[in-house]
């Protein structure tokens, strides 16, 4: 704790839990009821019902939740993929190259995702790269996105890793690659899994450039969530916004745990 007066840590907790409620708890909370509501005229709904988790299960929903859990699956993969290539590559590279290259990789943090969404749906509405209306336009603005947090978060781990491991398993003979599979890359584990996990997330909730770009095949759930909402069914709206909470954090966990059994049976370098 940074406040060491134990008369002034009640206030500050008190602070603190008051404003955890109105922010986190508080909205929550009316997520589940409007997710349960079958009636709301009041204060409090008048009766529940889960027939509303029940059609964010089935039907379009279900798909969108399909779609969603692939989309981000894909992203996430290919940003850490890519975010660990380029923190590895540029970690070598001229300050000058690090420092430009570190720019444009965080830029699409710098903009709304709605400016790339439309620089998406602009630049490949015409040949020769026509991906307008498919997947693969929806799946590159995810990657865009998320790349930003997945290259921050391993080239940070990077600066932190001692180099000496490279350099040893180098001098006794041992190839680029070999260095970078057995040596490099197990090290950086950690720091590639909960980018995987900040990817995935990100990806999970994306609507702003989704929104510019999905074609009606492939269309994630919160952008079905929106739709239900400029529509009126509030109730349907925060049930599959129920349903795609849970499963965002049942993902999470999962990666998680593999992540973790994975570091435990590679042991340390």
């Amino acid at each position: 704790m940074l406040i060491w007066s134990r008369s002034a840590r009640w206030p500050i907790w008190a602070l603190f839990a008051a404003v955890f409620l109105v922010i986190v708890a508080a909205p929550l909370a009316v997520l589940v009821a409007a997710a349960l509501a079958a009636e709301w005229n009041d204060i409090l709904p008048g009766a529940f019902t889960t027939a509303h988790l029940g059609a964010a299960l089935t039907g379009e929903n279900q798909a969108s939740l399909l779609v969603s859990l692939q989309t981000a699956a894909v992203a996430g993969l290919a940003a850490v993929a890519v975010g660990t290539w380029a923190a590895l590559a540029l970690a070598v590279a001229p300050r000058w190259l690090r420092r430009g290259a570190d720019a444009l990789l965080h830029l699409p943090v710098a903009i709304p995702s709605v400016v790339v969404g439309l620089g998406l749906l602009v630049a490949y509405s015409r040949p020769p790269l026509l991906l307008n209306g498919t997947r693969w336009i929806v799946l590159i603005a995810h990657v865009v996105l998320v790349l930003a947090f997945s290259y921050a978060t391993v080239s940070s781990a990077l600066t932190r890793i001692d180099g000496s491991y490279a350099q040893v398993a180098a001098s006794l003979g041992a190839r680029p690659a070999l260095v970078l599979w057995r040596v490099r890359l197990p090290m950086l584990l950690p720091a590639m899994s909960a980018a995987a996990a900040l990817a995935i997330a990100l990806s999970m909730g994306e609507v702003g450039a989704t929104i510019m770009v999905y074609p009606p095949d492939w269309r994630t759930l919160p952008v079905t969530v929106f739709t239900l909402t400029d529509r009126g069914r509030t109730f349907d709206a925060a049930a599959a916004t129920l349903i795609l909470l849970g499963t965002t954090l049942v993902a999470l966990l999962v990666l998680g745990r593999i992540s973790r059994g994975r570091a435990a049976a590679g042991g340390s370098p």
